[in-house]
């Protein structure tokens, strides 16, 4: 998966004129396709196409291997740059203690303060299963214990034995409060 604008370069430029702006920045103005492929040679430079859709095409001489070189390193820098958002789990239980519940929601505000999204999972077992109302309520309790900056990304959902909700840090963005989105859910 190749992100990269291709350019064309010297004799793949298949339009008859072209709008040429020399090495360091100055124009030429328009030129025959052969004219400044030309002028591009006998600099010992490259004639590449860096804007196909203007009218004529504006091309540049330049080094076409050191702007190749100099585009790789920026995307790099960029990539190298962007966050990387994962989502990180935190499992309790139905009978979950007060220290447990204070513990994971410690681990969950740490993730939360990183920037990840959290996915908060309970497992019901045995009878536990039939008890889906009083795992929402502790589900949802966990998460109102994570404070005021906390939004719900994906709602409650159960899957078999398994329930599940998943929560992230809320944006700078006017988002509705925590208490609305729940009573939403409820409803």
């Amino acid at each position: 998966m190749n992100t990269r604008p291709r350019y064309r370069v010297n004799q793949y430029i298949r339009i008859l004129e072209v709008q040429v702006i020399d090495e360091t920045g100055k124009p030429l103005g328009v030129l025959s396709t052969y004219e400044a492929l030309k002028l591009a040679q006998e600099r010992g430079l490259d004639l590449v196409e860096v804007n196909p859709t203007a009218r004529p095409p504006i091309a540049k001489i330049m080094d076409y291997g050191q702007f190749q070189y100099k585009q790789q390193k920026l995307i790099q820098a960029q990539k190298a740059k962007a966050k990387k958002v994962e989502t990180k789990g935190v499992r309790i239980s139905l009978k979950i203690g007060d220290h447990d519940k204070e513990v994971r929601s410690n681990q969950a505000k740490k993730f939360l303060d990183e920037g990840h999204r959290v996915r908060v999972e309970m497992i019901l077992r045995g009878r536990e299963k039939g008890r889906g109302d009083l795992a929402r309520e502790i589900m949802i309790s966990f998460i109102n214990d994570l404070g005021e900056g906390v939004i719900i990304e994906v709602p409650f959902s159960r899957q078999g034995g398994n329930v599940s909700m998943q929560v992230a840090k809320k944006k700078v963005d006017s988002v509705k409060p925590l208490k609305e989105e729940v009573e939403a859910e409820n409803s």
